[in-house]
């Protein structure tokens, strides 16, 4: 298990859409791994998932970075 850190995190993973995001999230968190999700939050309210509005990013301290990619990785 990673520690958390002060400093900047690291972004580990960018999907579509909050759902499937959330779900990744889930599973690091599962895993000890403290998740910050990124995201324009006006796509989600209106539904609009053009021009990059559905984008999510997933943020993880720096230490967790290479833990959270091979678990995102792993089907």
């Amino acid at each position: 298990m990673c520690e958390q850190t002060t400093s900047d995190l690291a972004t580990v993973h960018v999907t579509w859409g909050l759902l499937r995001a959330q779900v990744i999230k889930a599973k690091l968190e599962q895993e000890g791994i403290p998740v910050l999700l990124k995201y324009e939050p006006i796509g989600p309210l209106l539904g609009i998932t053009v021009d990059g509005l559905a984008e999510v990013s997933i943020l993880v301290p720096p230490a967790c970075a290479d833990e959270a990619r091979a678990l995102i990785e792993d089907p």
